[in-house]
């Protein structure tokens, strides 16, 4: 039988005092800028937050933006004088964590992300401690937006992929829904009461919020059409005239995973530490080689690379897309390059070769 809780607005401080016992929560806030910024920061007692859409997403829950994966010294070897070893630390650090009021376009992109890094050739120790600790509150939206395209790529704005718990906003508050076992525990364990008598009122609502979306193109041929594309120059050229390299379009994305290593050391024989961070497919350097040579050297062939992944080599592994449709690499743009156009321009432009 579903699980279900009800909380008033003014209830949600007390709720997340109650999640915090427990946890790292991680909440959305309003940042003071020239262009309103939202991000994600923990909750602490009386911390002000909203529960708009993020401007940056919470992956940095399970991918920070910088890890250290290990330290490094040489020491002293006891048993033999003398000689130095190299002592390593690799202690994974992973803090159980509650991302709330995230949307359902993030929440997918942690499935997303599950698949390279807990079902790949390789599973990624780091990645999945910090998965295992996470539980994800998803706030369903209410309405569509101009950039969001959740519902082009499989999902919708109640989609339940990757999450633990789905909130949906009502008049007088939001009726939470367990959909995993784990938000299941935390409900019922949770001081809220029981909402089951409002599901229909809740499924009418969340009903209504499809009926805002725009028709959407069927894109089941967008894999092979956008491939199709691969070795035509002139389309990445004209598709990525305006593109300056910025890489907005995949920092602020929920569901890019690249990222680099590097060793920092202090000097030769004192400590070092070896970094995992983030990178970024849009960069001239990002496929540099130590000789010098780029196989990717201009932004038309870097700009082919990632809408190549998200719609036809990532599908081809894992049988989805990897773009998630939140529209932020849209909004983000400083040239708004809409990679939605991209894909559709693909698809127009003659059969697959």
């Amino acid at each position: 039988m579903p699980t279900y809780r009800f909380a008033k607005k003014s209830d949600l401080p007390a709720l997340l005092a109650y999640l915090a016992k427990d946890n790292r929560v991680l909440v959305p806030v309003e940042k003071p800028a020239v262009k309103q910024s939202i991000v994600f920061e923990e909750w602490k007692e009386g911390k002000d937050f909203t529960m708009a859409k993020a401007t940056v997403p919470a992956k940095a829950a399970v991918l920070p933006q910088c890890e250290t994966l290990l330290t490094y010294e040489k020491k002293a070897d006891p048993e033999k004088p003398g000689e130095r070893q190299l002592v390593l630390d690799d202690t994974i650090q992973a803090v159980p964590t509650v991302v709330f009021a995230t949307r359902s376009c993030d929440a997918r992109g942690y499935a997303t992300l599950d698949r390279p890094y807990l079902n790949g050739p390789i599973k990624d120790p780091y990645y999945e401690a910090r998965r295992k600790a996470l539980t994800v509150f998803t706030l369903t939206c209410n309405s569509g937006c101009s950039t969001c395209f959740c519902h082009w790529v499989g999902a919708g704005p109640s989609s339940p992929e990757g999450s633990d718990v789905l909130m949906t906003e009502l008049a007088d508050g939001y009726v939470l829904q367990a959909v995993t076992e784990k938000g299941k525990d935390v409900l019922e364990k949770s001081p809220l009461e029981d909402a089951a008598s409002r599901e229909k009122e809740m499924m009418d609502v969340r009903k209504a919020a499809w009926a805002t979306l725009i028709a959407k193109p069927d894109l089941s041929e967008a894999p092979d059409k956008v491939l199709g594309k691969f070795r035509d120059l002139d389309f990445w050229e004209k598709e990525s005239d305006r593109c300056i390299n910025c890489g907005a379009c995949t920092y602020f994305c929920p569901s890019c995973y690249c990222f680099n290593i590097t060793d920092e050391g202090s000097g030769v024989g004192k400590p070092g530490r070896r970094l995992r961070t983030w990178d970024n497919c849009m960069s001239s350097l990002f496929t540099r080689e130590a000789s010098g040579y780029n196989p990717r050297p201009t932004k038309a062939t870097r700009m082919r690379q990632r809408v190549t992944h998200k719609f036809a080599t990532y599908p081809e592994n894992w049988g989805a897309f990897s773009c998630m449709g939140c529209g932020r690499c849209i909004s983000n743009c400083p040239e708004r390059i809409d990679i939605r156009q991209i894909v559709l321009d693909a698809m127009a432009d003659g059969a697959a070769k």
